[in-house]
This record gives C-alpha cells, sequence and structure tokens, in this order.
C-alpha cells in the first residue's frame, strides 16, 4: 500500500481537500490513498497572525494554496517569487537545497511538500533574526 499515512492523537483536526476532519478520543492511523490530495494537520497550519517573517509568508501561501483559500496559479506565482527573495538572504548550502526542492515542488504543483520543504527553514530563520537583533 502506498500514500500517505497520518498518525492523528485524540481529538486532533486535519484538513483534507478543504474539509475539517476530527479524530475521536483514541490515537488512529489513516492512510490517505488518493494521489495529489490536499493536506494539512491543523496544528502545524500558521495563522494569519503568525505570518510575520519572509519564510512563514512564504509558507503560509503554501499553506492557503492547500486548503483551496488561493487558487494554484497565484499561489504558484507568489511561491516563486518568496523562494527568490529567500535565495538572496539564505546563501549557505543546506538553505539553498530546500529552496531549490520547494521550486521544483511548486512546479508540481505539490503545495504539501512546498510547505514540508519551506517549514525546515524556520529555525535557521528564528536564528538569523535573532542574531540580527543582537
Amino acid at each position: 500500500m502506498s500514500g500517505l499515512v497520518l498518525k492523528l492523537n485524540p481529538n486532533e483536526r486535519v484538513l483534507v481537500n478543504g474539509a475539517v476532519i476530527e479524530n475521536g478520543d483514541r490515537r488512529s492511523r489513516l492512510s490517505i490513498l488518493t494521489p495529489n490530495a490536499n493536506i494539512l494537520r491543523l496544528r502545524d497550519a500558521i495563522r494569519p497572525d503568525e505570518v510575520n517573517t519572509p519564510v512563514r509568508r512564504v509558507c503560509y501561501i503554501a499553506q492557503l494554496a492547500l486548503s483551496g483559500d488561493a487558487t494554484p496559479e497565484d499561489a504558484t506565482f507568489q511561491i516563486l517569487r518568496g523562494i527568490e527573495q529567500l535565495s538572496q538572504a539564505l546563501r549557505d548550502d543546506d538553505s539553498r537545497l530546500i529552496l531549490t526542492s520547494a521550486t521544483e515542488f511548486t512546479q508540481a504543483g505539490d503545495f504539501y511538500r512546498v510547505l514540508k520543504s519551506l517549514r525546515s527553514l524556520l529555525p535557521r530563520e528564528a536564528r538569523l533574526m535573532t542574531a540580527s537583533a543582537k
């Protein structure tokens, strides 16, 4: 069996193709067999008031595409523009690899993997912003 396996905690919520699904009182596993399904754990969702850094902005756009609140075309344009801006600031090899992967996922319309890739830059961004504030 292939596809995405979600392990959900009790009462955890997940967005699947625009529908909010809430788990029951026990831990459970769901297998998502439909290719290209849009999945977002609501505990991982970035709230509008949390969009306060460059990486978070680009992640939020990918999240809007996943939730159906932005068209794939609009999201693709904005994400690629955001990645280009991030690549001017994040010049280390690891960041470059992540941004390259995010670009490829964006061009393929795989917004889940775009979001997953870009989220890995959040700790690095936080360190850089803390260092520049000193």
